[in-house]
């Protein structure tokens, strides 16, 4: 079936911002989806609420809107805009209940528009819990004994019947939210109502529990001719029990036999064509470790994170195939785009192993329950390929960044024999290095197994690594030695450390007798076509291994490095950076090569660069890339923290920095450095101090006068910094920052209470470019990236805006800055003070380059080859402001990670964010609130808890709420002052109080909004800590900053719900 000519424009639905269990998988999945579209002559119109993401940019579609995720704003897209169909499977969760919602209230038919890529009633087969059992019943496929409820009750009288444990999962929600396992009644309770009141339908599926079996997937492809293939199967590491998301998998399965690995092949194949699926689909298995027993957990009719996963592990596009699919095109007219040779129709093979490591931010909420259940908590992921399954483990625990780089990382030695049996029980993210502890001490596989359920063939493997680890540390370190265990990936400084001799001492001897990372391809069919792509993973084998990856002397190329796993303080922003500068390199003739880790953004797309490499950011696997590829240069400023932390390396294997040079960037970093420069430059900074230790720090502090700020240097979103009020704080805050890894001084500065701001530029060297000047809501003191962030600047006078870009100009001039270059400001009146610089490009470029159309990241790239501003026809200095207003808006994911206080500070704690974008300043606030989920007003009540030093600002806030119709109540203080001053307020108790106090009214239900300022330092927190958390976890909104609520309050009062505009970014040219 060719081609179906009567789709001529589609509308894509974007995911939205980045949130745990919905991350930049999806942005990957769209952004190839929207180019595969455009390769076939169709007029592409896209909505995405999220500015970060390459997905939003003008050359992925042809109308871009980035505007809040919601029916009403989509259905006013549809009437502008007129396409003929709706295509709603690339947008994850979000995506495909925006579909359903437009399909069942009957608005597609009245406009004639088609829901292409799969129909409303194959999403509600799949996704509804009831419909999905039926249809399972009907072809014979077995699942678990469940029951849909709509109530409790409901729940505790089926589960009576069936036994406990139970698992419970919402319907048509994602990353498991609000579901969780309950061993009795109490917990039954506690996750169901808060899952009722997720789902969207207010169902939630109570079933038998199988934790324990192992957890396999399917990723299967289907068309409308009903021709069928698996890409790719995968097992989790960790049985059922643990979400998908944060478990460790591998791809292809290890453990399952012939016969296991066909049944559940051709169940898959059976259920996608009952289905009527078209494109991909995954399907999840639980299997019973002891029989052939099988049930189906569930099936995505839609591109999930498991497809992202298996694109890369084998190579075969899926988003691309998809969108193919959609457009009317059958499996065996589809060419595989990485061989030009083979058809869609033809199933990848893989003769390599391919792991996947979640990235979990337990080391942003130090507080947080570590443990691991069916809700996921991964912001990112890493994944690595190898020849064999131990090599490919290694590798990807080196990738996570988290100061881990083999089993020996995190140290149980310390724990008796009965302790460390205790440790197996717990299920969290140190839990193969538990494993690997007990194996050192003889613990027989039977024994870890019985506890853990993880099959005995990966426990085996642990051992392979633990056994070499004792190799090292005892016998001689011969060749032969050397060469086992670089086969499984041990890193040099690993073998150094076991060995007692240096790192350089290990690598002259690998170097001496040949022992050296080769490249193998990833080519989808085990190498039995050539594949025209070059993406390439290592191997350390013999002699006779071939080095597949080609040498290009002739050519003039550049080493791009990514920017690793996505975490809390560095996101899909820097693959956006490193995207736009590959594709600018290539338009300017160069090679390109990109090295990163991540499966799930754009950056290691198999078509983006001219050579992929998918290994670790480390110092040693870069190293073996340069051995091979001898670049002219490499760029660093475009991928955060993990590549400017490799430019040292770099300059001492001999690779040209281009842009901004190493001395210049660590004068940026380095506080004496530092002052020299600002008073050469004459530009005033807070007052500050570099220490050692708590001592000098509270002498410091004292001499500065509290607060203060204290914080670790060299790091990226804040993480560590504290702000202090008194001495126990400071030694309190020593405390914490020494826990994280500390070569660097501690730095304490006065804290002054301004205007935040923050400028992204671009430098020549001679001029410089400032797009905007972005100003932030919320006061100094919090994170930029947490706060709301307005351009234009809205509340500063002109003068503070001269002086700012005169301070740039100056401070990028002194740093020889060439390419990006990002400064934080304070604004204290016509008064600048320079916080923070940072030479390279920063989380706010998307954002501010969609908003003012300037293409900063080709202008940089451009800048670092020699270009000059002015011969690129830009007029240097601060650009003219736009005639709309955009306002970014940070998005957390606090609910899905129990324990974590989110209370916001100079730590980065958001996951994601929004853009809401319009001709005032009111009605783009009203959409930034939008599109971050906060949909007010509901039940018209709200409690208030302020620190008694901001009460009387909080004074005008509770008026104007109280115009609205809210009711408010009010802890003690709070109370008598907003009494006062004429406030009706209801006064309730504080948590040690007797009921009704505050904990009641938030379990209540009833509640819209709670605005808690909590006290500064460390006493105060325990209290507040427990309402924000509760409130959080009941779905109520929770503002920890004044200024947030004074926007909150604005947005509602001024706008119209029903009268929203629209702007195409892609219209927003220069003016």
């Amino acid at each position: 079936m060719p081609r179906n000519h009567d789709i001529k424009k589609v509308l894509v639905i974007g995911s939205g911002p980045i949130v745990i269990g919905q991350a930049a998988e999806f942005d990957y999945a769209g952004t190839q989806a929207c180019r595969s579209l455009k390769e076939e002559g169709v007029e592409v119109c896209l909505v995405n609420s999220n500015p970060a993401t390459i997905m939003t940019d003008k050359q992925i579609a042809d109308q871009v809107y980035i505007e809040p995720l919601t029916a009403d704003v989509l259905k006013e897209i549809i009437i502008k805009e007129k396409p003929d169909s709706i295509l709603p499977t690339l947008g994850g969760q979000a995506g495909l209940n925006l579909g359903m919602e437009l399909a069942e209230s009957g608005f597609l038919e009245e406009h004639n528009v088609k829901l292409i890529g799969t129909t409303a009633e194959t999403i509600f087969k799949a996704e509804d819990r009831q419909a999905f059992k039926d249809t399972m019943e009907k072809i014979g496929e077995p699942c678990a004994a469940s029951q849909v409820v709509n109530t409790v009750e409901d729940g505790i009288k089926f589960t009576n019947t069936i036994g406990y444990p139970v698992v419970l999962r919402p319907a048509f929600t994602l990353g498991g939210s609000g579901g969780g396992i309950a061993h009795n009644e109490q917990e039954l309770i506690d996750i169901l109502s808060n899952g009722l009141r997720l789902s969207r339908v207010g169902e939630v599926l109570v079933e038998r529990c199988i934790a324990g079996w192992k957890e396999v997937e399917y990723e299967v492809m289907r068309d409308a001719n009903g021709n069928c293939i698996t890409v790719c199967n995968m097992e989790n590491i960790d049985p059922v029990g643990v979400h998908t998301g944060d478990s460790i998998v591998v791809a292809p399965s290890q453990t399952l036999g012939d016969k296991e690995y066909q049944m559940l092949r051709s169940s898959a194949l059976n259920i996608i064509d009952e289905l009527k699926i078209t494109g991909g689909c995954n399907v999840q298995y639980a299997l019973n470790p002891d029989s052939f027993e099988y049930c189906v957990i569930e099936v995505n009719p839609r591109v999930s994170r498991s497809s992202a996963l298996a694109s890369k592990a084998t190579g075969y596009p899926i988003a691309k195939v998809t969108a193919k699919i959609a457009l009317g095109y059958t499996l065996d007219e589809i060419k595989n785009a990485i061989t030009q040779k083979t058809y869609a129709s033809f199933e990848p093979m893989l003769d390599y192993c391919v792991v996947k490591i979640p990235r979990l931010p337990f080391d942003k909420f130090l507080t947080a329950k570590r443990t691991l259940s069916t809700q996921m908590k991964a912001t990112g992921e890493v994944m690595s390929i190898c020849d064999n399954f131990e090599g490919a483990l290694m590798k990807a625990i080196r990738s996570l960044e988290q100061h881990v780089d083999s089993l020996m990382s995190y140290d149980f030695s310390g724990l008796s024999d009965e302790e460390l049996d205790a440790q197996l029980h717990v299920i969290d993210d140190r839990r193969i290095w538990v494993i690997a502890e007990a194996l050192r001490r003889g613990v027989s596989y039977d024994h870890i197994y019985e506890i853990t359920k993880i099959d005995r063939w990966f426990i085996d493997k642990l051992a392979i690594i633990t056994e070499m680890e004792q190799r090292l540390k005892t016998e001689k370190l011969t060749v032969e030695l050397l060469k086992e265990a670089k086969r499984i990936e041990f890193p040099d400084n690993v073998i150094a450390e076991l060995t007692g001799k240096t790192e350089e001492e290990i690598k002259q001897m690998r170097y001496a007798n040949g022992i050296v990372a080769a490249y193998k391809m990833v080519d989808t069919c085990a190498a039995e076509f050539a594949a025209a792509t070059p993406y390439y993973y290592s191997v350390y084998g013999d002699e006779g291994t071939e080095n597949e990856a080609i040498a290009t002397p002739d050519k003039k190329k550049i080493l791009v490095l990514g920017s690793g796993p996505i975490r809390i303080g560095q996101g899909i922003e820097f693959d956006f950076c490193s995207v736009h500068c590959t594709w600018a390199f290539a338009k300017e003739g160069y090679e390109t090569i990109i090295i990163n880790n991540n499966p799930e953004t754009v950056s290691t797309d198999f078509d983006i660069a001219d050579k992929l490499y998918f290994e670790p950011l480390t110092p040693e696997d870069v190293e073996n890339i340069v051995n091979i590829e001898k670049p002219d240069g490499a760029v660093v400023q475009f991928g955060g923290q993990t590549a400017i932390k490799l430019t040292e390396a770099l300059t001492k294997m001999g690779v040209k920095i281009l842009g901004t040079s190493a001395e210049n960037v660590d004068a940026a970093e380095d506080r004496e450095l530092f002052d020299e420069i600002l008073e050469k430059c004459q530009i005033p900074r807070p007052k500050g101090h570099t220490v050692f230790t708590a001592e000098e720090a509270k002498k410091a502090a004292n001499e500065l006068g509290y607060p203060v700020l204290v914080r670790p240097s060299y790091v990226l979103g804040g993480q560590g910094m504290r702000i202090a009020v008194s001495d126990e704080d400071v030694e309190e805050y020593i405390g914490v920052i020494n826990q994280i890894a500390q070569e660097h001084p501690i730095l304490v500065d006065k804290y002054l209470m301004g205007k935040e701001i923050e400028v992204d530029a671009v430098c020549d060297g001679e001029d410089i470019l400032i797009p905007g000047i972005m100003e932030h809501i919320e006061r100094a003191g919090i994170h930029s990236g947490d706060s709301i962030s307005v351009y234009p600047a809205r509340t500063i006078s002109e003068k503070a805006k001269e002086t700012i870009a005169e301070y740039t100009r100056r401070l990028a001039r002194a740093l020889h800055v060439v390419g990006m270059i990002n400064i934080q400001f304070i604004v204290l009146g016509d008064d600048v003070y320079v916080i923070e610089v940072n030479p390279r490009s920063s989380r706010t470029v998307p954002y501010i380059s969609k908003v003012t159309g300037i293409p900063i990241v080709p202008l940089a790239t451009k800048v670092i080859l020699g270009y000059k501003l002015k011969d690129m026809g830009y007029e240097p200095g601060l650009q003219p402001e736009a005639k709309h207003i955009a306002i970014k808006m940070p998005v957390f994911s606090f609910e899905k990670i129990r324990g974590a206080d989110i209370s916001l500070g100079p730590e980065m704690k958001s996951t994601g964010e929004c853009l809401g974008i319009a001709e005032t300043f009111n009605e783009a606030l009203y959409k930034a609130f939008l599109g971050a989920g906060i949909r007010l007003p509901k039940y018209k009540n709200m409690i208030m808890t302020v620190r008694p030093e901001e009460q009387e600002d909080a004074v005008p806030i509770a008026k104007r709420f109280e115009a609205l119709g809210y009711r408010i109540y009010a802890t003690r203080g709070t109370a008598n002052t907003l009494k006062e001053h004429g406030v009706k307020v209801i006064r309730t108790n504080k948590l040690e109080q007797p009921a009704p106090n505050l904990m009641d009214l938030i379990l209540g239900h009833k509640i819209d909004v709670v605005i808690d300022i909590p006290s500064q330092g460390v006493e105060h927190q325990k209290d507040g800590f427990v309402i924000r958390r509760n409130a959080i976890e009941t779905g109520v909104n929770v503002l920890t900053s004044l200024d947030t609520a004074e926007a909150l309050v604005t947005s509602l009062e001024n706008t119209d719900a029903n009268k929203l505009s629209l702007i195409d970014i892609a219209t927003i040219a220069r003016r």
